[in-house]
């Protein structure tokens, strides 16, 4: 029997399971599918989420931390705040990283379509959030570009009457960590303000977080207007490198590049209006953005010094018919960004990388960039049971680039490099236009009030970014590159009973115009990729005290066609750093009513480290212990024990340059903190 018809297999003895009447999960509410709150029961596609309470018991420090507790994602933890993305596929580096996942924050993308950078889920305010929805599988039809493997929306908490909080948190290699909320019934107020001395030597970070949030009305309109501020000042440890170098408790604190660093700052403003006409609603969304950022590029030869950022402003419009059957949208996103690149002192190293990496200016250029997107979704009753749906985007992509310096491969005075030419290339100034259709098809048929089978084939897309079409390097003169696109098919159920539980959901997924950097440094997009696999979440009250969940999944990401990222065959090999295996677990306890008790699991499985599947990660699992005391009606105590057996892991394993490379993971780790309320 084939892999897929395994799954199929397991999945069809799963959805035969008999539950009690129960309608907890599909009555929950969601807000990503659609722009606008529906119930699960609406959803012809898998969302996962994380409510305000159970963000609030995660306290997490790093934003992998709570991700994980979502079935088929993965956070792969970097140095400080940085990270790496998996959402239904392998953890990809580079722009084909955050262009494969669209971040938000409130519906609105974090950062700007053709502009994203690896790390921005940082850019978010996760710590101070209301909700975290995941939404899994192409959601391109509704979001546009980028919404390709998945999306990450961060939802904002609103304002509730007399809310006066502080929190306090500590925790090893001097982390300290303060939270503010203070809220009326129209008006709230969050602060979060971060320290960290750094696991690793020279390495911790400060970040600051702001969030304001008004409700309030404008004539006949309801509006919802939010703003949020975000700085991060970063001293980054790169990857130790050597064999199974996370097992070497001598190499745990080791840092390769005290001199690393990253900065960066953002801000984001928007006003949602909201109106019932009586025959159907209206929302209108304005908003800016902003973001900068700077860092040493110390993973690179020449260790050049990056600024880059970009200025926003946009419109998102939705009209929905008052039965929620037809949902009907446009949005214009119009950015000026920018990107500079400079090293200050000569390259070392062999006299190829010497000479053709040279100190001075790399690149300096302009992007104005224009996102128009049209889309429509509607919803057919064909029976009591069953219904269709039927969604389509139209979306059109253009970019002005202008390059502010010499075009060419020369240094930034003129002069030409030896060995053919700098490896940097400059374009000359140039427009360029990208046009994409996403289609959908769905349904969902209820088998009766307490289960549903769903299921949809859609299709993703996402333009290139602006790196990969203007920071050329080696011979290219011009990236001859198309938008990426994934073709999805996915089948799940869902279901509820009185103290039971669980969702389970399969998918296939070709991926076609896959954009990467071949053997020559060279962007190309002629990268054939495909992803299969299976999620399983689980709810269950096994008692009036004790309570387990699971979130597991197994996949498959594999290489379609041979690209050119190594001179031997790469059809069929597992794409690197895609853990076959992906779980957490957890079993809460309620010892007292004022105490309560949360033992979890978490789980990687093993992967290669390299496309030619020669070098391999063992994978890890980690438990992780976390208590609440109620002392009094306003005081509440808690304490986290992170890798209580004092695992020794990485949080991502790679192999390049020669080398094995880790970010090794933390020790066990204790962290004590106290909320008090006003």
């Amino acid at each position: 029997m084939s892999t897929m018809g395994r799954l199929i297999a397991l999945f069809s003895l799963i959805a035969c399971i008999q539950l009690e009447a129960s309608q907890s999960l599909l009555d929950e509410i969601v807000v990503t599918a659609v722009k606008q709150s529906q119930s699960m029961r609406e959803v012809n596609t898998t969302i996962g989420s994380l409510d305000e309470a159970e963000l609030s018991d995660i306290q997490h420090t790093h934003i992998n931390e709570a991700l994980h507790r979502i079935a088929g994602t993965w956070i792969s933890r970097g140095n400080g705040q940085e990270h790496l993305t998996a959402i239904r596929s392998p953890v990809l580096t580079g722009a084909g990283s955050c262009g494969a996942f669209l971040m938000m924050q409130d519906g609105i993308s974090l950062r700007a379509p053709g502009f994203c950078n690896v790390n921005e889920l940082f850019e978010s305010t996760s710590e101070l959030a209301g909700r975290i929805e995941v939404q899994k599988g192409p959601g391109s039809d509704i979001y546009g570009s980028n919404a390709l493997h998945g999306a990450v929306n961060i939802i904002t908490p609103i304002p509730v009457a007399d809310l006066r909080r502080i929190r306090l948190q500590a925790g090893p290699d001097e982390y300290l960590r303060a939270k503010l909320s203070a809220s009326s019934a129209s008006t709230r107020i969050d602060i979060s303000s971060t320290t960290d001395g750094g696991f690793k030597d020279d390495s911790g970070f400060d970040q600051q977080k702001l969030l304001l949030k008004h409700l309030g009305e404008l004539a006949d309109w309801g509006t919802t207007t939010t703003f949020s501020y975000t700085n991060l000042n970063q001293e980054t440890a790169g990857f130790v490198q050597g064999d199974e170098a996370y097992k070497d408790a001598g190499l745990r604190r080791d840092n390769p590049n005290p001199e690393a660093y990253r900065d960066a700052r953002s801000f984001r403003l928007l006003t949602r209006l909201e109106r019932d006409t009586g025959a159907s609603s209206v929302a209108i969304t304005p908003y800016l953005r902003s973001s900068r950022m700077e860092f040493l590029q110390h993973f690179l030869p020449g260790q050049a010094i990056e600024e880059n950022g970009h200025d926003s402003f946009g419109l998102q419009t939705l009209w929905t018919s008052l039965e929620g059957k037809l949902h009907v949208g446009a949005e214009i996103d119009y950015t000026r960004g920018f990107l500079e690149e400079f090293q200050p002192t000569a390259t070392r190293g062999p006299a190829f990388l010497v000479a053709t990496i040279p100190a001075g200016q790399h690149y300096d250029y302009d992007v104005d960039a224009l996102s128009l997107g049209l889309f429509a979704r509607y919803r057919q009753d064909l029976t009591d049971d069953l219904a269709l749906t039927w969604g389509v985007r139209l979306q059109r992509t253009e970019y002005d680039y202008d390059n502010r310096m010499l075009d060419g491969r020369t240094r930034d005075d003129g002069t030409a490099c030896s060995f053919g030419g700098c490896r940097f290339n400059r374009p000359a100034d140039r427009e360029d236009r990208f046009t994409d259709i996403s289609p959908r098809l769905g349904f969902i048929y209820t088998i009766d009030a307490d289960r549903q089978l769903y299921g949809s084939v859609s299709r993703g897309f996402r333009a290139p970014q602006a790196t990969e079409l203007y920071r050329l390097q080696a011979g290219q003169d011009v990236a001859r590159i198309d938008s990426v696109e994934l073709d999805a098919l996915e089948l799940g159920y869902r279901a509820a009973a009185e103290r039971f539980s669980y969702a389970v959901a399969i998918y296939a997924m070709q991926k076609d115009n896959f954009i990467f950097r071949d053997t020559s440094r060279q962007n190309v997009d002629n990268g054939e990729t495909q992803h299969h696999g299976i999620e399983l979440s689980l709810n269950a009250d096994l008692s009036d005290t004790l309570a387990a969940s699971l979130a597991f999944s197994w996949a498959e990401h594999e290489y379609a066609n041979d690209p050119q990222l190594s001179a031997t065959p790469l059809d069929g090999n597992e794409i690197d750093t895609a853990p076959s295996t992906l779980g957490a677990a957890r079993l809460h306890w309620q010892a007292r009513e004022d105490l309560n008790v949360e033992l979890e699991w978490v789980h990687v499985g093993r992967y290669y480290q390299d496309p030619q599947n020669q070098h391999e990660y063992e994978g890890h699992d980690l438990l992780h212990l976390r208590t609440h005391w109620r002392l009094s009606e306003r005081t509440l105590l808690s304490a986290r024990i992170m890798n209580l057996t004092d695992e020794d892991y990485a949080e991502r394993a790679d192999y390049g340059f020669g080398n094995d490379r880790y970010f090794i993971g933390t020790p066990l780790s204790v962290f004590l903190g106290i909320q008090l309320d006003l």
